[in-house]
């Protein structure tokens, strides 16, 4: 038996795959695809270049594995399928160098650094803001001008030295457990990981941050590149086992794409952590949080400055990315740690089970597709009437920003663990508002 051989065609898989949702053609869906390596395995079909297009047409979002209700394990399939795309002629020169090129930076920080430092004045700036609007960012291709689009402002801190070594536990320990940084998270986003170690720590919780590590080769895995991923994942694995002279209870993550390849270690590489892997949210959920945490979190504010208040709470929707549900199946573990901050409102897109578009580099490969997306998730989420979206994977949150900000209704897009910090805190600024594109 073969993992195609449960599919019935059912159809079942079709509204929630999100290439069949912008190309609606029946290639473009799991069901045509697994049409495809039934005929490909039968010797009645050749991988060309033109069959290969649907492929890589694909998200790897796995909402059909969820949708299918035969089991088929389309995640399996679309995996051993990737290293066979990389073979001569399947893709445009142009598009093989490109991924050769962004699998070559996106990997290895110290290399993304050293591209960002001379764009520091530029991004977040009104220059940026001005070339948008003009149009001048389009006239270097639809691939190069999306980049430029996922461009955010680049803080301070992503250039500084990243968080290491041992942080305590503020007050009993309850737990030891290792942080993965995360390449893209660490310098677009450096709050997230900034705040998930000061809620790790005031929950009893011990981070070991090994001064070393480099990528969990997430963007490595979901490409297809299998001995790149190996090299990766065995050099972040020996920098914890390095680092921690004592066992830790878990490996965590604040990024769900790439807790999503931490996760399969052991199957990609035949190596893994000496302890299990968890996405942080669903490590604080388990564990719960402490007494001392969960007495001290305060009402937030709304974008007017004023608190938040059983008569007017601060209303949020959670956008859920999808190595995060249908690649770990984690969804009710950050709503609630969510639920614990006073005086929120947490609402659910419509369709939140479907792509935002982002898919590691898949809105930098496929760029079209890729913004009909997020400009889809963007209406969705608008629509809710939130004042600010919650998302938990950093690809996503640029994604989502970029396309909330294009529709000139931005919006603040922020991680669980920085608005359980701002809670804790007590912080008096009121979520960030951006400015439209």
């Amino acid at each position: 038996m073969t993992l195609t051989d449960p599919c019935v065609h059912c159809g079942f898989c079709l509204p929630s795959c999100a290439s069949y949702r912008v190309l609606a053609t029946e290639m473009d869906s799991p069901r045509g695809r697994i049409h495809a390596l039934k005929a490909l395995a039968a010797g009645e079909l050749e991988l060309d270049a033109t069959l290969a297009s649907h492929f890589d047409s694909c998200l790897g979002c796995y909402a059909c594995v969820t949708a299918c209700p035969s089991g088929v394990r389309y995640d399996q399939l679309i995996e051993a399928l990737r290293p066979q795309l990389r073979a001569p002629g399947l893709r445009s020169p142009w598009q093989t160098q490109l991924r050769q090129w962004l699998l070559a930076l996106l990997p290895y920080p110290q290399r993304l650094r050293a591209l960002l430092t001379p764009l520091r004045p530029y991004a977040g700036s009104g220059l940026q803001r001005l070339a948008r609007r003009s149009g001048l960012t389009r006239l270097f291709g639809p691939e190069l001008a999306a980049m430029e689009q996922l461009l955010p402002a680049l803080t301070g801190e992503a250039f500084g030295p990243d968080p290491q070594g041992l942080i305590p536990a503020s007050g009993p320990r309850r737990a030891r457990v290792g942080l993965v940084l995360g390449c893209v998270q660490r310098l677009f986003d450096p709050a997230v990981n900034a705040a998930a170690i000061r809620v790790l720590s005031a929950n009893g919780i011990e981070v070991l941050i090994p001064a070393d590590q480099g990528c969990c080769g997430a963007v490595s895995h979901h490409q297809g590149e299998e001995a790149q991923t190996r090299q990766l994942a065995e050099a972040l694995i020996k920098s914890f086992e390095a680092a921690s002279a004592e066992p830790l209870d878990a490996v965590l993550v604040a990024a769900s794409g790439c807790g999503h390849t931490l996760k399969a270690y052991g199957r990609l590489t035949g190596k893994s952590f000496s302890a299990p892997v968890a996405d942080i949210q669903e490590f604080l959920d388990q564990l719960g949080l402490s007494d001392s945490f969960r007495a001290g979190l305060k009402p937030l504010r709304h974008s007017d400055g004023s608190l938040a208040s059983a008569e007017r709470p601060l209303a949020m929707v959670f956008h859920d990315a999808c190595h995060m549900l249908h690649g770990q199946g984690i969804g009710h573990q950050p709503r609630q740690l969510l639920a614990a901050i006073p005086h929120i409102q947490l609402r659910e897109a419509v369709e939140a089970g479907v792509c935002c578009g982002s898919a590691g580099i898949y809105n930098l490969v496929q760029p079209q597709e890729a913004a009909e997306l997020g400009r889809i998730k963007a209406a969705d989420l608008s629509t809710s009437g939130a004042e600010l979206v919650v998302s938990a994977n950093i690809g996503c949150s640029l994604q989502i920003r970029e396309h909330l900000g294009l529709r000139g209704q931005p919006m603040a897009v922020l991680h669980p663990m920085q608005l359980l910090d701002w809670s804790f805190r007590g912080l008096a600024s009121s979520p960030a508002r951006p400015e439209p594109h």
